[in-house]
């Protein structure tokens, strides 16, 4: 039995663009709110928004950049505190910490992305810029 393969001259397939397009700008607007309000749970969000929607939504990378680096140095204190918190005797101590991180992030995150869902770029008071001080090192 001898078995060929053949493609149509044709294919019933039509494919799609290897790179996608750049975004309208309210789903840019929306994309970088997105970013701030992901904040409430810590440098994740912000961080896969910027790695997804660079070079596409110039507003949305912007603002996941910010956001990247004012939620990565809080994420970090309150993971370690958390993890902490389990000792024995001053354990509570570094669970208060992390609560207390965590309420100041998610409220500065919420304000920031209800500042930017009106369209206005926002730089949080206090960022260390540890995403672009780690960034240029590599």
């Amino acid at each position: 039995m001898k078995t060929t393969s053949q493609v149509p001259a044709e294919s019933q397939f039509n494919g799609t663009a290897a790179a996608a397009g750049k975004l309208s700008v309210a789903e840019d607007r929306n994309i970088a709110t997105l970013a701030h309000f992901g904040g409430v749970l810590g440098c994740i969000p912000s961080a896969v928004i910027y790695y997804l929607y660079k070079g596409r939504a110039p507003f949305a990378q912007q603002e996941a950049r910010e956001a990247l680096n004012f939620t990565l140095l809080p994420t970090i204190i309150a993971l370690a505190s958390f993890f902490l918190s389990s000792l024995p005797g001053i354990g509570w101590i570094f669970g208060l910490v992390a609560a207390l991180v965590w309420v100041i992030l998610a409220s500065m995150s919420l304000y920031a992305g209800i500042r930017v869902n009106r369209g206005n770029p926002y730089q949080y008071p206090l960022n260390t810029r540890l995403f672009d001080v780690i960034r240029v090192r590599r």
